[in-house]
């Protein structure tokens, strides 16, 4: 606990992905009370073509209750 999974465009290296992890950890723990041996970061790249199917649809939409955080950006309905 807690279990944090980030999604983005490819094309981060594994040091910046390593410290956005640390740091994202960090806030986490100190956040919500935790020890940082508990916080557990994954960090997936998702191609920007499939970013509405794999993403947009799979999480943002279906979770929106859940956001605390909301993305400033929308998909046009088909």
């Amino acid at each position: 606990m807690p279990h944090i999974d980030i999604k983005c465009f490819a094309g981060r290296s594994d040091e910046q992905k390593k410290k956005c992890a640390d740091w994202v950890a960090e806030v986490i723990a100190e956040t919500l009370g935790c020890e940082i041996s508990s916080v557990s970061v994954a960090i997936k790249d998702i191609p920007k073509e499939d970013w509405k199917e794999q993403v947009w649809d799979k999480y943002i939409v279906a979770d929106e209750k859940f956001l605390y955080k909301k993305p400033g950006y929308s998909y046009d309905e088909d």
